[in-house]
């Protein structure tokens, strides 16, 4: 386990003077258009083909578009490409812990960076593919209305998506693929806690679920699925608007075992009580990286 700031430092510093040499692409924002509600062109549900679902394209579509962040020094980072990655050789034997980021049913927009360069500032890579990237996707919500669900197959569309990154990410000398945790937002958090891996190299450390209460009567999208080796942090406001109905409301505690130091947090005093985007918070970005450092081992 990392016992302090300095050991994650040194582990970057031996990563940086490698990385720096490459030509580094993709300043930020410009991977993002057509990637969020207000840009993306939607399919009609019934476009999407039994073909479509995992598609080898498709999937690649999203890795190639992900959005991506590298620690670069002592709480600094860089947006690169998964390309970039590709073509990076660290050429030491040091990896860096990373973070598989499942952006929500909106897609990408700023608080996607937000959260993307604070967790990468913290000395982690991350990776977001961007499901939106997918040329056949339906439209999953409406964030003005507060209304989810209008695509319920969109879930096994983000879980792919999820499986295929922690498999391409595994492939990349700059991943240490001992600690990747898989982590998402809203919908993004749906995906992460109820992903099942579909084989020993899509299994991860922990994972992390932002702004999700487990609860909903869709059995698809219902409690959690992580094994036992996989502890789960999930957080979420008391009074968050999207679950004020008695089928969402609550929180992940039931679901989740306290055993392998798992655990639900629900924010029921100050700003955060009423917010569905909790780490815009300094107090929950402070119990996701207490919950990484307790869990991974580097």
């Amino acid at each position: 386990m990392p016992s302090s700031q300095g050991n994650r430092a040194t582990i970057i510093g031996g990563l940086i003077a490698g990385f720096v040499a490459v030509v580094l692409s993709a300043p930020a924002y410009s991977q993002d258009h057509g990637l969020h509600n207000s840009s993306k062109v939607f399919s009609a549900p019934a476009d999407l083909s039994w073909m479509d679902w995992d598609d080898p394209n498709e999937l690649e579509r999203t890795w190639r578009a992900a959005i991506v962040r590298v620690p670069v020094g002592d709480g600094q980072s860089k947006q690169v490409t998964t390309d970039d990655l590709r073509r990076q050789n660290t050429g030491t034997q040091r990896r860096l812990p990373t973070i598989i980021y499942l952006h929500g049913c909106s897609g990408i927009w700023p608080g996607t960076h937000r959260r993307i360069k604070f967790l990468s500032d913290a000395g982690y890579l991350v990776i977001a593919p961007a499901s939106l990237a997918r040329e056949t996707y339906p439209r999953s919500c409406n964030v003005e209305t507060l209304e989810g669900s209008l695509f319920r197959g969109t879930l096994v569309l983000r879980r792919n998506d999820a499986g295929y990154a922690i498999e391409m990410a595994r492939q990349l000398s700059i991943v240490d693929d001992s600690n990747i945790v898989l982590m998402g937002f809203s919908e993004g958090a749906v995906a992460a806690v109820g992903f099942e891996a579909q084989n020993e190299q899509q299994r991860v450390k922990a994972r992390v679920a932002e702004g999700w209460t487990c609860h909903t009567p869709f059995s698809e999208a219902r409690g959690v699925n992580a094994p036992e080796s996989e502890p789960v942090l999930t957080l979420v406001g008391a009074r968050d608007p999207w679950y004020q109905n008695k089928w969402s409301e609550g929180d992940c505690s039931e679901f989740l075992s306290s055993q392998n130091g798992s655990k639900s947090i629900v924010y029921k005093d100050s700003d955060l009580a009423g917010e569905h985007g909790l780490l815009e918070f300094e107090r929950a970005q402070r119990d996701v990286l207490d919950f990484l450092e307790e869990n991974l081992d580097f």
